[in-house]
């Protein structure tokens, strides 16, 4: 099979995976209102989303700068833990689905609905001392497999600034507009998709946006947290262990300014970028893959910018990507390139709108674009793979407070891929329904 059908087809599956899949881990801590005696709305609009106070928090390594921060002088019966899940019920559907017949394989719509789980997080952060930070997330998908969401470290306000602040572990990019804390929930809706995008017949899994990574970075801010800058150099495994592609490296940079706009609030804008290397064949021993190699470049590029009209916010993203072609069509780079390839490029973003009646009812709607500019070869549709997304939903929360959060979620998302069928290479559509009791304590 050529390696553009096999990347078709994988992409397409990949597709599905998402649509029958569980959503991604987000978190709030409610351990850190017991521990300063505050109110939950003190950090968060809306749970999990943050306010611009709860940023500054968090920013400062989840400390408010005062004799209260470090944990020694906490009552020993605090322990700065929360476990969160999500019970749900929800309907998925696919219109064009690859299955067996006595011909072969033929499409077929395919919707499932019933009762179910999402993952559970184990969540403790906080302070190990004055100026040391920790995050430590172990989650069980709900299958019952573990693993580790989150686990660093950060030294913060080295010489005594708060421009030098050093993380190193396994943590979420320094994104503003954070995918662990999105509000939605649902299969389709509970990930940005442009912080995921990989083009038909392409390789790089590693530039993704929304997941973890391992790493070390710096970030810095002043006092006010109105300027923020961070730089973070990454192993090119997507946040996986035991260095599977051991030779390859990220780099990931940001930075933005916020402005206090009076009664109207405060709002923010800024870029980031990311280039990479990827690998694009393993070296076997035995028959046995053992090394990732054959390095390729990618990128990702962009802004981004949050704005507030009072109780009305707008979350805008914008990315332009590209990969080698070696990447784009998933070819190991020790074999030549075919007539005509050349890097796949896109771009794409979205617009995502808050209004948030009180802190404890909120209304969310997000509209994803995702538009490819030049694909891997010249021959390919200029339409493949293109994505439009459509989310809607509310958040009510009957009880919020310092021992716990109860919120309840209705949710509908629907995402088109274009040519991304896995027979016929038409459109695949795919919608999410969605109505969870999300609680945390």
């Amino acid at each position: 099979m050529p390696s553009f059908a096999r990347g078709s087809i994988a992409a397409a599956l990949f597709a599905v995976c998402i649509v029958l899949g569980c959503a991604p881990s987000s978190f709030a801590i409610p351990a850190f209102a017991r521990k300063y005696g505050l109110p939950c709305s003190a950090c968060h609009e809306a749970w999990p989303k943050l306010n611009v106070f709860g940023q500054t928090f968090k920013d400062n390594g989840y400390q408010l700068m005062n004799d209260r921060d470090s944990p020694i002088w906490q009552n020993p019966s605090y322990w700065p833990v929360a476990f969160r899940n999500t019970p749900n019920w929800h309907r998925e559907s696919v219109n064009r689905v690859a299955v067996d017949v006595p011909a072969g394989l033929a499409e077929q719509k395919i919707i499932t609905h019933g009762f179910d789980l999402s993952g559970m997080d184990v969540l403790s952060g906080g302070t190990l001392y004055n100026n040391i930070s920790f995050l430590l997330v172990p989650s069980m998908e709900n299958t019952g497999e573990f693993g580790l969401e989150s686990a660093w470290v950060r030294f913060d306000n080295l010489l005594k600034s708060p421009w030098v602040n050093f993380k190193f572990g396994k943590f979420e990019l320094d994104n503003v507009i954070s995918e662990k804390r999105i509000m939605n929930l649902s299969n389709l809706g509970g990930a940005y998709q442009i912080y995921h995008f990989i083009p038909a017949g392409d390789s790089n899994a590693f530039g993704q946006l929304g997941d973890n990574q391992l790493g070390m970075e710096w970030m810095g801010h002043s006092k006010n947290d109105r300027s923020r800058l961070s730089a973070a150099l990454l192993s090119s495994n997507d946040g996986s262990v035991n260095l599977p592609n051991a030779n390859s490296y990220a780099g990931f940079f940001t930075a933005s300014q916020a402005f206090d706009t009076g009664k109207l609030g405060v709002d923010r804008f800024g870029a980031y970028a990311m280039f990479g290397q990827a690998p694009t064949f393993t070296l076997n021993q035995l028959g046995n893959p053992f090394l990732a190699v054959g390095n390729k470049n990618f990128s990702r590029e962009g802004a981004f910018g949050l704005f507030y009209l009072k109780k009305l916010d707008f979350s805008l993203f914008f990315q332009h990507g590209s990969d080698n072609p070696y990447l784009g069509l998933s070819l190991a780079s020790n074999q030549p390139l075919p007539a005509g390839a050349q890097s796949p490029t896109w771009n794409g973003g979205f617009v995502e709108t808050h209004y948030t009646v009180n802190p404890q009812l909120i209304f969310i709607q997000r509209d994803e674009f995702i538009r490819m500019s030049k694909q891997a070869l010249p021959t390919l549709p200029s339409s493949l793979g293109d994505v439009d997304a459509y989310t809607f939903s509310f958040r009510w929360y009957p009880i919020m407070f310092s021992r716990a959060g109860f919120a309840i979620e209705p949710e509908y998302s629907l995402m088109r891929q274009q040519g991304m069928a896995p027979v016929t290479g038409t459109s695949l559509s795919s919608s999410s329904a969605f109505i969870g009791f999300d609680f945390d304590f």
